[in-house]
């Protein structure tokens, strides 16, 4: 029952996804964007504990709420740990009814064929049931593309829907992010490319559920529309990919059925020094300005 009502509430409901799943790697430079050092903390349980309650600040925060914040994308850490006595997910599906997601991606690979593919995901058989016993309704894997390589893109995209093929299979709804570098000098070829194999990845997907995509913000306004309309997928959400938020709602609001999946961009702005007032303020502006570009 409640899978089916995250269903609907995802393609139904107003609002953007609020990407909350800095991992280790991009846990000091998030942290200190929030006003946090590394003299804060002393090893990487320290550091994690400074990041969730980053996070967890943001989650509890009034504005924070449904109809502005459709969905949050969870660190499997942020996941396990508690807000307000429940565990994370739990505490967003049944506090706020904003739809949890997990990152399951374990990093990135070196760069081969101008792309990163993802390391391989060794524990999806035991994470998965887990997250879901934990109102978790989908999954987020992170590739990237640095150049307009044809073989590269099409590895990409096979690798993420074949493990969106798996994650199906234990009937949680993946978000395929194959992120196109936006300081990529071919930048406008790649998305070319990646249009075209993602289409034809979904021309022969079978099975009941559907995927989601997040992508970069196209070089061309509503590049992606005829993915955005495919009965196979979801929502397309954006990702900020590195612009400011000014940029990123700029650019988003000029491609219409895209909604935002913000991280640094939403967050922009905040500080662990500001009073609760004030930390309301920035984030009631943040969400209003996002959920805005994610309307048009």
């Amino acid at each position: 029952m409640s899978f089916q009502t995250q269903l609907e509430t995802v393609k139904n409901d107003l609002g953007f996804l609020a990407a909350l799943d800095q991992s280790g790697g991009s846990t000091p430079k998030a942290l200190k964007l929030y006003g946090v050092d590394e003299s804060a903390y002393q090893n990487d349980e320290e550091m994690f504990d400074q990041v969730h309650a980053m996070r967890t600040r943001i989650m509890t925060c009034e504005s924070f709420r449904a109809g502005s914040i459709l969905g949050a994308i969870l660190f499997e850490m942020t996941m396990d740990r508690t807000v307000e006595g429940q565990s994370t997910s739990e505490y967003l599906w049944n506090e706020k009814q904003i739809v949890p997601f997990l990152k399951v991606d374990k990093g990135l690979a070196d760069e081969q064929s101008g792309v990163q593919l993802m390391k391989p995901i060794s524990d999806l058989q035991a994470l998965l049931p887990r997250a879901k016993a934990q109102s978790v309704f989908g999954t987020k894997m992170r590739s990237v593309i640095k150049s307009a390589d044809n073989s590269g893109i099409q590895a990409v995209v096979e690798q993420q829907f074949r493990i969106a093929d798996e994650i199906r299979a234990l009937g949680l709804v993946p978000i395929i992010e194959p992120e196109v570098d936006i300081n990529a000098a071919d930048k406008a070829e790649c998305e070319v490319l990646l249009r075209a194999a993602i289409q034809d990845q979904l021309m022969t997907m079978d099975g009941e559920l559907p995927v989601m995509l997040k992508l970069t913000l196209p070089s061309e306004a509503n590049f992606y529309s005829q993915l955005c309309e495919h009965p196979k997928v979801l929502k397309v959400v954006a990702l900020s990919g590195g612009y400011s938020r000014a940029e990123a709602n700029r650019l988003l609001t000029a491609n219409h059925s895209m909604i935002a999946s913000f991280s640094r961009a939403l967050s922009e702005g905040l500080s662990h020094q500001m009073s609760d007032a004030e930390f309301n303020e920035v984030m009631t502006a943040s969400i209003a300005q996002i959920n805005a570009a994610s309307a048009t």
